[in-house]
């Protein structure tokens, strides 16, 4: 089987201010590792590698697959996260680790390609690729060399058979924030989801959630996300529910809004203009609400949402400024997680390959 691997807490915070509003915690597996600095690094985009002293190559070698030629934002990403995984080199100051990055161009194909070329190249562990149809093509060539994967997909589904996930898990989080909405009293709820591949896997955790609670769907909209004339639509449509519903004397309690921080910061304002009150029916969501400038937008003010703990994404956003000079996107600190994951098991392995056991262990 495969396990859900994460290096973070997850909590529920207060958009408004950052503080802790409420306690859900899961690690899966958590590590403990201690930072240094110095590592060297060397390659070209498709080849990094830790040198010894002698200027050769040594330690296990650890092969990330990411699309650093993919299209737009895709390319931007994916160098961030190699990026990532450089720092948390430096920061470990690692000799056990050689770290491998094949560029798998974002498409089933190439990510195929780079698998086969990690293989052959000797990985002892592969991480990433970052879409799931990547992750799909990769598997099979990294399977049959019995070498385990931590991928970067946000769609469960490619768990398993040896394929882990180390990943912001949409369903994760909208079940956490459900469950702290309903011990709050919140039972009767309205929500706005985009019509994407994630937008589907957060509608159905969001069902099975506010089932499980005992609360009502009263109206759940879904919404194109290119299109702003059907994103105001359907808060057009919202609107007319929740005060439908004030009037009849079975008011709405909270108004689910997942998505992307775009999606979010454009759609929060809208029912504000529509007038709903966000207090009254209390704006949820996922990690869209971490959105920069959140808590300076006063329709967010307030808002609950489920979300790793800040203070572990504050301290390494802060260094990857330091060093690269830009403020570095959040999954760019997946890529850390899993170097500095990869480089703990590699010491505790003694240099051998990482037994896919080491991985099972503590997962779920």
């Amino acid at each position: 089987m495969g396990s859900l691997v994460g290096s973070f807490w997850g909590s529920l915070w207060q958009a408004a201010s950052g503080r802790c509003a409420g306690g859900v915690a899961c690690v899966l597996l958590a590590l403990a590792v201690a930072g240094c600095s110095g590592n060297t690094t060397v390659g070209s985009p498709q080849t990094t590698a830790s040198l010894s002293p002698d200027g050769q190559k040594k330690g296990v070698k650890v092969a990330m697959l990411l699309p650093l030629s993919g299209s737009g934002q895709t390319a931007i990403i994916a160098k961030a996260m190699k990026q990532a995984g450089e720092l948390a080199l430096f920061e470990r100051d690692s000799q056990a680790v050689q770290l491998l990055v094949k560029d798998d161009k974002g498409t089933p194909d190439g990510a195929m390609a780079a698998a086969v070329d990690s293989v052959r190249d000797g990985a002892d562990l592969v991480l990433g690729p970052l879409f799931a149809k990547s992750v799909t093509a990769a598997a099979p060539a990294v399977r049959s060399a019995k070498v385990a994967m931590i991928a970067f997909s946000t769609d469960r589904q490619v768990a398993g058979h040896g394929v882990h996930l180390l990943s912001f898990l949409p369903g994760q989080d909208v079940r956490r924030v459900i469950d702290y909405a309903a011990s709050q009293g919140r039972k009767r709820y309205v929500a706005l989801i985009a019509g994407d591949t994630t937008g589907k896997i957060s509608e159905g955790s969001f069902r099975e959630a506010v089932a499980r609670n005992g609360g009502t769907i009263v109206a759940l909209e879904s919404y194109a996300p290119a299109s702003r004339a059907a994103i105001a639509e359907a808060v057009q449509r919202v609107r007319d529910v929740v005060m439908a519903a004030e009037q009849q004397g079975a008011p709405v309690d909270a108004v689910f809004l997942p998505g992307d921080q775009d999606q979010v910061v454009a759609i929060a304002p809208m029912l504000v203009r529509a007038g709903i009150d966000l207090q009254r029916a209390k704006l949820i969501g996922t990690g869209g609400l971490e959105a920069q400038g959140a808590a300076h937008l006063d329709a967010l003010a307030g808002a609950w949402y489920a979300g790793p703990d800040p203070r572990g994404w504050n301290d390494f956003a802060a260094k990857f400024s330091k060093t690269y000079g830009y403020a570095p996107p959040r999954i760019a600190s997946q890529a850390f997680d899993a170097v500095s994951l990869a480089i703990a098991l590699a010491g505790a392995s003694g240099g051998a390959r990482i037994d896919e056991a080491q991985l099972s262990a503590g997962g779920s």
